[in-house]
């Protein structure tokens, strides 16, 4: 059987659910059956969703380039799995001049004026915008403000009469096993219903800085993009963005952007159409438990700062690569990711409290918040350093050498990079499990810097005094750095 049209469409879709829901061995939500609950949801909640359809000259025709082979969505990009453009891409009119290509996605009603959010992959690069509503009605979109960091965008249609408008419900509440609706147009077929539960939250799926995810097993397909996942009072928690599959199709792990993460985004882009930031300039590494155990810490939590940059509020606040940010304006970081979402909420310019662990115990420190800024000036280079005579030294499972010219040269190090040069890395040791390889620099033991291969042995003995497990070493490699916690048993 196939249907046509909106309304033969949500038939289709609420007959599937009637049936679905009175199969065994489904539970009912506290609120009642499931046919009250949600095909009351459903009744209410169809008109605020909306259909987004694009038009963009295709890359190629712009470019006059082929297509990139590792451009994401393209076969054997790194994150191939997760189809964020659930919509696909179709082509031009047959004899057009300039190849188009067409995206279909799904956005959900704001406010009555016509403000609709959607996800910012649903429009990008679009040179028109087309949002139809549920009663077939069509309208010519503008872009009030995006946000490719978070994959927001806030649409604006002129519309005649007062439009349906959803609400924003409080997304900290969602618990793992809490119903929710999603509507959506998948496959371009209009408003379509699914049912599931809320499968995980802070679910990071390695997409961005600030990822922070609803997980739900109910089905997302190809539109569903940008739609509205619903809780069962009607108020929307999420914003349905991502799918995990191996085939394009829903297989239950879907992902939705948390209502907490985006309701300020968008109420930023309705104010000035774009969004700003705070900036620390402190850049941080996941805690281990290894890590944790080398520092004398608990357990593992907070954020490790693993490099400063220049002139920033971190620099100027003091703080340091090996420092474990506990806590930041009042609240506890649990988990390192944390970190970079309580920064980019805070205003420029606020000074902020921060607890830190450094040598054993708890320090207070403050500083004053900055915007982030994608262009910041690099920092001055450093003075050339004088040739060093070659040695070298064999250490938790590391042989070191003094950096020469000539390793330099070898390893492509820059005149200002500074430490002991990794040599060789042991086979089947901890390092090696870790990453480590020749052309590394062991820069610091703790926050102890290391200049020279003969600065690491007493550095390691003393560990062993204080009865430690791990050492940790902090590596720096391509100007980016990291700690990592060696075992003592490999020295």
């Amino acid at each position: 059987m196939r249907f046509f049209g909106r309304r033969a469409v949500a038939l289709a879709a609420s007959l599937a659910l009637s049936t679905m829901i009175a199969a065994p061995g489904w539970a009912q939500p506290p609120e009642g059956p499931f046919a009250e609950v949600f095909s009351q949801m459903a009744g209410r909640l169809v008109g605020v969703v909306v259909n987004v359809s694009t038009q963009a000259v295709a890359p190629a025709a712009k470019t006059g380039q082929d297509t990139p082979q590792n451009s994401p969505g393209s076969p054997g990009a790194p994150l191939d799995e997760f189809f964020r453009d659930f919509f696909g891409d179709k082509g031009g009119p047959g004899g057009s001049s300039a190849p188009r290509t067409a995206s279909l996605g799904s956005g959900f009603i704001i406010d009555p004026a016509g403000l609709i959010v959607t996800n910012n992959h649903v429009i990008a690069n679009a040179d028109q915008i087309t949002v139809t509503l549920s009663d077939d009605t069509t309208h010519q979109a503008q872009v009030v403000g995006r946000d490719a960091v978070t994959d927001l965008a806030l649409l604006k249609i002129n519309a005649k009469t007062p439009l349906p408008a959803a609400n924003w419900g409080d997304s900290t509440q969602a618990r793992v096993g809490d119903w929710v609706l999603a509507i959506g147009n998948p496959f371009g077929l209009g408003g379509t219903v699914t049912a599931g539960i809320i499968s995980a939250t802070a679910r990071d799926i390695h997409s961005g800085p600030y990822d922070d995810y609803l997980q739900t097993d109910a089905s997302i397909n190809r539109g569903n993009s940008g739609g509205p996942m619903f809780n069962l009072s009607g108020e929307v928690i999420g914003i349905n963005t991502a799918i995990y599959s191996p085939s394009g199709g829903s297989i239950g792990i879907g992902f939705a952007i948390p209502a907490a993460l985006a309701q300020p985004i968008i109420e930023q882009l309705k104010a000035t159409g774009k969004v700003e930031r705070g900036w620390i300039g402190a850049r941080i590494q996941p805690m281990t438990d290894e890590i944790a155990e080398s520092l004398g810490l608990d357990k593992s939590r907070g954020a490790m700062i693993a490099a400063v940059d220049w002139a920033s509020p971190a620099e100027k606040a003091k703080l340091q690569p090996g420092d474990v940010i506990l806590s930041y304006d009042g609240k506890p970081i649990e988990r390192s990711r944390q970190l970079p979402r309580l920064v980019a909420d805070t205003p420029p310019e606020k000074q902020v409290k921060l607890t830190i662990w450094r040598d054993g115990k708890e320090h207070e420190a403050e500083l004053k918040v900055a915007a982030l800024n994608p262009n910041r000036p690099a920092p001055p280079p450093p003075d050339p350093e004088k040739p060093k005579s070659p040695a070298a030294v064999e250490a938790l499972g590391l042989k070191l050498a003094k950096l020469t010219p000539e390793l330099r040269k070898q390893f492509s190090l820059s005149d200002g990079a500074k430490g002991a040069l990794i040599l060789e890395v042991a086979q089947n040791s901890a390092g090696a499990a870790q990453g480590l390889r020749a052309g590394d620099l062991l820069v610091a033991v703790g926050r102890s810097a290391i200049a020279n291969p003969e600065d690491l042995p007493p550095l390691v003995s003393g560990a062993k005094k204080h009865g430690r497990k791990n050492v940790l070493v902090r590596v720096e490699r391509e100007g980016s750095s990291r700690f990592v916690a060696l075992p003592l048993e490999t020295s």
